[in-house]
């Protein structure tokens, strides 16, 4: 018996934002699905408008597993994560120690081809573009916040608007920035 999918499907217990009131309540898995999404279409732009050879199909994937080792350490919030270097490096560390629990948890024939989901490189443009992807998730979810009323989010959506604009040096990130971000502000009614 083993258990990694079933620690997977836990993805949706996890609570993002805890340190926040938040108008909507959002976990790791609804993240990684709005990641995913976004990171495929920053795959997708890439090759379309600019030419590029990147495989949407594997970032979509990177993107669905970025959060894996939280299913185990929960999300730890980013003010504290970030706190300084010596955190980060400890979190680093418990978050390593979590993706090889997780990996453990499957047959050793399948290991190899989950490995590098769990444990991805992040020297890759395909894991640059899940980053991306996840800070554009983030900002969104900040924007969200903001157009229900909640100001509790109002830092936050300053701080991550320029983490996102730091990303632009990737056309990809830019053009979605341009084309798709301002809906996110607009109610239903808005969007038709």
């Amino acid at each position: 018996m083993y258990n990694f999918f079933a620690y997977m499907s836990r993805m949706k217990l996890i609570r993002r934002w805890s340190l926040m009131k938040s108008v909507s309540d959002e976990n790791i898995a609804e993240h990684s699905a709005q990641v995913a999404q976004i990171a495929h279409s920053l795959a997708v732009i890439a090759n379309t408008m600019y030419g590029k050879n990147i495989n949407a199909d594997r970032v979509t994937t990177l993107a669905l597993y970025h959060e894996s080792s939280e299913v185990i350490t929960g999300d730890l919030p980013t003010p504290i994560k970030y706190y300084n270097p010596e955190i980060r490096e400890a979190y680093k560390s418990i978050e390593s120690t979590a993706n090889q629990k997780l990996l453990s948890m499957l047959p050793r024939e399948l290991r190899e081809e989950y490995t590098p989901l769990v444990e991805q490189d992040t020297d890759t443009y395909e894991h640059k573009l899940v980053k991306a992807a996840d800070k554009l998730s983030a900002y969104i979810k900040c924007l969200e916040e903001l157009k229900s009323g909640n100001r509790e989010f109002s830092k936050a959506e300053a701080s991550l608007k320029n983490e996102v604009e730091a990303y632009f040096e990737l056309s990809e990130v830019r053009y979605f920035c341009d084309k798709f971000l301002a809906s996110f502000s607009k109610t239903l009614d808005e969007l038709d």
